[in-house]
């Protein structure tokens, strides 16, 4: 059992560490105010070769484990960008592993390179508005018609949308009625975002402003048979495929903007004085940042070893879902505890917490709320019964 981070994962600890030190505090500050997607930010981590980090290398990717998008994912939202930062990226690297693991080899080598060059973008689009976590009972549907599916519904919270071309999207190929197990019957594409016959809205939000967050109103959109992923009716069961890695990922990215705001805390603590004495002498103010660093500390050790057994190969569905709830609370914790170390100043938006307070509300909601996750493990491993 070893805790360290071995010399390949430092390189890449330190190579994406140099890309964020050109995107600082005043870069996001901006982002935040004018809401611009950061195309720069992006094209900087397209062009080092980073977004391809869990693709395979036959298709132009690097083929590293979600470990290493773990890390690479926790050092950029530490680094100050928060979940802006990472909400840019976390599509593209996470996004597609349903067609690396149940795509055929032509749809990887049509798919993947173009994600890994930066010429496509790409959205999730599955969580609906009458549905939202229930995904069994959306109503998005694909009827076949030939060598194609016609899609229509609406989709709810759909990051990146204004700025994608491609969307993965999961839809009702048979009516529930018609099938025996309501996790029957949904298929799952990875299809061009056709604006002529897809509405996009966009949803005025409480942070991550420079991230859009849309709804969707699909309206007889045509998707080629080919852009299928797996076969018809077992979309649900490639989705929950990509649920582990999702959580991890997430639970990487509030951990790093909690370590990013206990950072700007401390730093306060130790300049700011008040009588005579800087306020980082005062046990009042020590002993929350203590604990927020432990709560940090305990919930990234979680999160490495949810990513190693996923890596692996093996079950991690309990600890995966601990580590997004583990990581969102301490870095909820961490995040308020900056703004109030700061005082009144935490209130200022050129003191950056504030922000981070408001970014940090995203992996405490998505993409599972925590009461839900209290239910899962107290079901599956607990083995209570269910309560929902």
């Amino acid at each position: 059992m070893d805790f360290c981070l071995s010399e390949e994962h430092q390189s890449i600890q330190s190579a994406i560490q140099r890309i964020c030190d050109d995107f600082g505090d005043e870069y996001w500050l901006q982002k935040d105010r004018d809401g611009d997607f950061p195309h720069d930010f992006h094209a900087a981590f397209v062009k080092a070769g980073w977004l391809g980090i869990c693709i395979p290398e036959a298709y132009k990717g690097s083929g590293l484990g979600i470990s290493e998008a773990a890390l690479m994912m926790e050092t950029i939202s530490a680094s100050g960008a928060g979940m802006s930062g990472a909400s840019a990226l976390h599509m593209n690297i996470f996004g597609l592993n349903p067609v690396v693991v149940f795509g055929n080899s032509e749809q990887k080598e049509r798919m993947l390179p173009p994600l890994v060059a930066g010429r496509d973008k790409a959205c999730f689009a599955v969580t609906e508005p009458d549905a939202g976590l229930n995904t069994l009972k959306m109503k998005t549907k694909a009827v076949r018609d030939g060598n194609h599916y016609v899609l229509s519904g609406q989709k709810m919270w759909i990051s990146t949308a204004k700025v994608a071309n491609k969307m993965m999207i999961i839809a009702r190929t048979t009516p529930v009625e018609q099938v025996k197990r309501t996790t029957e019957g949904l298929s799952l594409f990875y299809t061009d975002l056709d604006r002529n016959h897809v509405e996009v809205r966009e949803i005025d939000k409480l942070g991550r402003k420079c991230i859009d967050s849309n709804q969707m109103f699909i309206d007889g959109l045509k998707v080629p048979v080919e852009d299928r992923i797996g076969a018809e009716g077992k979309g649900f069961e490639y989705l929950l495929h990509g649920l582990n890695p999702e959580r991890i990922l997430i639970a990487a990215e509030a951990a790093g903007l909690g370590k990013a705001a206990l950072r700007k805390a401390v730093a306060y603590a130790k300049e700011r004085e008040v009588f005579d004495r800087p306020i980082g002498k005062n046990q009042a103010i020590q002993h929350p940042l203590a604990q927020n660093w432990m709560e940090l500390e305990a919930a990234s050790l979680m999160i490495h070893k949810a990513a190693w057994l996923y890596d692996r190969g093996e079950s991690c569905g309990a600890e995966a879902n601990t580590a997004k709830y583990l990581a969102a609370e301490a870095a909820f914790n961490a995040c308020q505890q900056a703004v109030m170390t700061h005082g009144g100043m935490g209130y200022a938006k050129e003191f950056h917490v504030e922000r981070y307070l408001r970014e940090v509300m995203i992996p405490r909601i998505a993409p599972v709320s925590p009461q839900l996750i209290l239910c899962f493990i107290a079901e599956k491993v607990l083995g209570l019964p269910k309560s929902y």
